[in-house]
């Protein structure tokens, strides 16, 4: 990297239903980032297409990258490295960032790099003024994912924890399918709970009283069925009682994971990150355990492309490339395989 002249990134995230672009620039931070989600698109069948999501994120990518710089008053030209997501995704929707990436990256004559997605969401609180400092421990809670990290540094990470099935957002969103809610489910379910009675029916905390920090949620999810079928006319309070036993649980497992490690920073941040009980469970233990909680703000909580130009910028400002032209991705990646900053 030149001494003279700033770093730019182009991020692109393209791994499941959402197209995302951002800038960031070495001296300026985050100077642009824009995303086109595609949930009207995938409501009518009730969750992801794949097929349909593959072919809209080649219809948005390129009209978006020429937003974003545009908006940021930098052209092509400009533009020091590629990162895209290379995984976990959807194979189709990685390909078609992939695709962009390489072919952009060949003609511009730059570097380009294959981003981890849940790296980028594991340092996306760094976008904000207030920055957690290394080391910490990590919840990354999204749709496909649930698991807690020993975050030594950038690239040094250790899986303390993770779902031995369905991760804690599909269990949202197959519950609030249960109670017919709308897609995506999550946000729906959240809403609704806000009606629910606090006391009215208490949901099992999964696997707590088990040691060790991995979770389940599937027997959450399935209690949450049998219970509306007993008591159709409840669906508030059901949503109420399966929001507050998983975000319990996240808590609970959180707690053992910060005396495990005797770390005094917790970082948490993917899609359900955006849940506003969850973070008053974690804010008020945080403050018993005097540990500072970071959280990334509410547009960074699910995919984005801010969060993988600044997991990129990271990598490809220190030399780290994807090596070769071909285009390469990485649906299944294990996050302990990354390589340390």
């Amino acid at each position: 990297m030149s001494s003279t002249k700033p770093f730019v990134t182009l991020g692109i995230e393209s791994s499941c239903d959402e197209t995302g672009i951002g800038l960031y620039h070495s001296e300026k931070g985050l100077i642009g980032h824009q995303l086109f989600s595609q949930v009207d698109i995938h409501a009518e069948y009730g969750g992801v297409v794949p097929e349909l999501a593959s072919r809209d994120h080649i219809q948005r990518a390129l009209p978006l990258i020429r937003s974003v710089l545009k908006g940021a008053n930098l052209s092509l030209s400009d533009i020091s490295g590629i990162a895209y997501t290379a995984g976990p995704g959807l194979a189709g929707a990685l390909l078609v960032g992939s695709a962009v990436a390489k072919s952009l990256a060949w003609s511009l004559k730059i570097p380009s790099l294959g981003v981890h997605h849940m790296e980028g969401h594991l340092l996306a609180p760094l976008l904000e003024d207030e920055q957690p400092s290394f080391p910490f421990v990590a919840l990354l809670v999204s749709g496909g994912h649930t698991m807690l990290i020993d975050v030594k540094a950038i690239g040094k990470y250790e899986i303390l924890g993770e779902s031995l099935d369905d991760a804690v957002g599909e269990a949202f969103d197959k519950t609030a399918k249960i109670l017919g809610l709308g897609y995506p489910g999550g946000p729906a379910l959240a809403k609704l709970a806000l009606e629910g009675g606090q006391d009215a029916f208490k949901f099992p905390r999964p696997m707590i009283d088990r040691p060790g920090l991995d979770f389940s949620f599937s027997g959450l999810k399935t209690f949450a069925r049998n219970t509306f079928a007993k008591y159709p006319d409840q669906k508030a309070d059901i949503a109420k009682a399966f929001e507050v036993a998983a975000t319990s649980t996240l808590m609970i497992k959180c707690r053992r994971a910060l005396e495990q490690t005797q770390r005094d920073t917790l970082v948490v941040a993917g899609g359900v990150s955006a849940n506003l009980s969850l973070r008053e469970e974690l804010d008020a233990m945080g403050l018993k355990l005097k540990v500072k909680v970071f959280y990334p703000r509410q547009e960074f909580c699910t995919d984005n492309g801010a969060m993988i130009a600044l997991a990129g910028h990271l990598r490809l400002s220190k030399g780290q490339v994807t090596s070769g032209g071909e285009i390469t991705i990485q649906p299944r990646w294990n996050l302990e395989d990354l390589e340390a900053v």
